[in-house]
């Protein structure tokens, strides 16, 4: 048995990491080209012949009419950054309402914001875009702001599954003490929900910083300077431009990526924390 069993794992262990060559693969070719003095795209070879840092600094400090990766980036973070605080106080605050307290209707507000969470979001998408230009608030990131962090409180599931596990004595005992319910949630309940909170704002930040398809139908005036990252990455793959913009456009999704990363790196404990926390009770 202890030899069927060793076969078994090494079997699963040799799938795994087959399955995880694959996955590296087109990243580990999107960085190497990233560094290629070649600016097109190179098919004939893996590696580039050639090595250099061209692609990255006319990234960051050449822009020109094609490759504004500075303003891009720069929209993006304003976008993401305002998404993400204004999103994670709507998702908390909802969470710990539904959980901690009692009040008519509660259930059935829990199912309705379920069943709208099974709705594909690009299903209103069109609708949302009539009401916004109705407001003049098409091609402008405020109306994106207000978009994306309008809804947000609907992801409420997983917080509230966190507060569920704080215990209710914490809470009576400030009750008594004489604090109202937001002192109660300001000081006794977010200092121990650190990591949901971490996994909040990671999940808040991450919705403006990789969407494309709403952020594409809002910004359409033409006008490149106010795109985010996703539309100037995609604009940049024009079939008259790979020839010379490819391997910019490599670097410029590696650039994308670093803060994601160096984010997920330092915060990974409480995001582990918060997602199995929140999954202890529904």
């Amino acid at each position: 048995m202890k030899a069927k069993n060793r076969a078994t794992a090494v079997l699963i262990h040799f799938i795994l990491a087959v399955l995880a060559v694959i996955w590296l693969i087109p990243i580990v070719w999107l960085l190497v080209t990233s560094f290629s003095a070649y600016k097109g795209m190179n098919t004939s070879r893996f590696f580039p012949e050639t090595w250099t840092l061209w692609n990255y600094k006319m990234m960051l400090f050449e822009p020109d009419t094609v490759a504004q990766f500075g303003a891009w980036f720069k929209n993006t973070l304003v976008i993401a950054i305002f998404t993400c605080l204004i999103s994670t106080s709507f998702v908390l605050m909802t969470s710990y309402a539904i959980s901690c307290m009692r009040f008519k209707g509660r259930k059935a507000l829990m199912n309705i914001a379920v069943m709208l969470q099974l709705f594909p979001g690009f299903l209103s998408m069109i609708a949302i875009y009539f009401i916004l230009k109705s407001v003049n608030l098409t091609n402008s990131h405020l109306g994106m702001i207000l978009v994306y962090s309008g809804g947000s409180a609907l992801g409420y599931l997983v917080a509230k599954g966190f507060f569920d596990t704080i215990p209710t004595s914490l809470r009576e005992a400030a009750y008594l003490e004489g604090a109202s319910e937001a002192k109660t949630f300001i000081t006794i309940v977010l200092p121990l929900s650190k990591p949901i909170i971490v996994y909040t704002v990671i999940s808040s930040f991450l919705v403006p910083w990789t969407d494309f398809i709403f952020a594409k139908i809002m910004l359409n005036s033409g006008v490149s300077e106010n795109w985010t990252v996703a539309i100037g990455l995609y604009n940049m793959l024009n079939r008259n431009l790979l020839p010379n913009y490819f391997s910019r456009f490599c670097a410029g999704g590696i650039l994308v990526g670093i803060p994601i990363g160096i984010l997920f790196i330092i915060m990974q404990k409480f995001y582990v924390e918060g997602i199995t926390g929140g999954s202890v009770k529904g």
